[in-house]
């Protein structure tokens, strides 16, 4: 029977401890939220490794905004994921855009290339491409092991339809996590209608960066 895993996005230390205590398989660390996430500081990736023993992915995201990026910010980017290896994370978590909208092939390549054997998530970047089936078939090819989406719309409870075509799609040659508004009150859907067999939240229920220890504990809990 399969099971169905959680990825709690953190923006600082104490969050990161609050997924892991509260049954979260994975980590995603990011910082700040006001800009969606971008990549933390060599520092915090250290002192959250030293204190975690579930998996650690962490966001490589220059800055805020859009996901189409100058040279300069694709050097600093092949920089921080070779930092990030060597502190020992589990995975890494990017996407580039080409200015029309679509999977920038090339540059993912050599990122995903350079962070082997390291596995790399497909952000949120998914969900402004132009072509959804065809940017499907460009992550797989570019070597991603999954795509983090909301199914193209503001939350993952608009985007569900989208969302369940997009695993009935990867058919298990990806794995499709759905994340954006994911909450205890909609995962048990969010199971039920996709088939997904993971799943991304903040957890965060009120106006902070710091992940709440029972809604970690109710989104673990309804997805046994």
């Amino acid at each position: 029977m399969k099971k169905e895993l959680l990825e709690i996005a953190c923006f600082n230390f104490k969050s990161a401890i609050i997924a892991q205590q509260n049954g979260a398989d994975r980590v995603e660390l990011c910082f700040d939220m006001n800009l969606g996430g971008i990549s933390p500081s060599l520092d915090m990736v250290e002192t959250v490794r030293a204190a975690l023993y579930i998996d650690l992915y962490v966001m490589v995201r220059p800055r805020g905004g859009d996901f189409v990026y100058s040279e300069e910010e694709f050097e600093q980017m092949k920089n921080e994921i070779k930092q990030f290896k060597k502190r020992n994370v589990d995975g890494l978590v990017f996407g580039i855009l080409n200015k029309d909208g679509s999977i920038d092939k090339e540059r993912n390549k050599e990122l995903v290339a350079l962070a082997h054997p390291l596995p790399c998530t497909f952000h949120r970047a998914f969900d402004v491409v132009k072509n959804v089936n065809q940017s499907l078939e460009s992550v797989i090819e570019c070597g991603f092991k999954t795509i983090l989406t909301s199914g193209q719309q503001k939350n993952v409870v608009e985007g569900i339809a989208v969302l369940a075509e997009l695993v009935n799609k990867a058919d298990n040659r990806i794995a499709i996590m759905p994340g954006g508004g994911l909450r205890s009150t909609n995962i048990k859907s969010l199971k039920e209608k996709t088939g997904a067999g993971f799943y991304h939240s903040s957890a965060i229920v009120d106006f902070g960066e710091i992940a709440n220890t029972k809604e970690v504990n109710l989104l673990k809990s309804n997805l046994v």
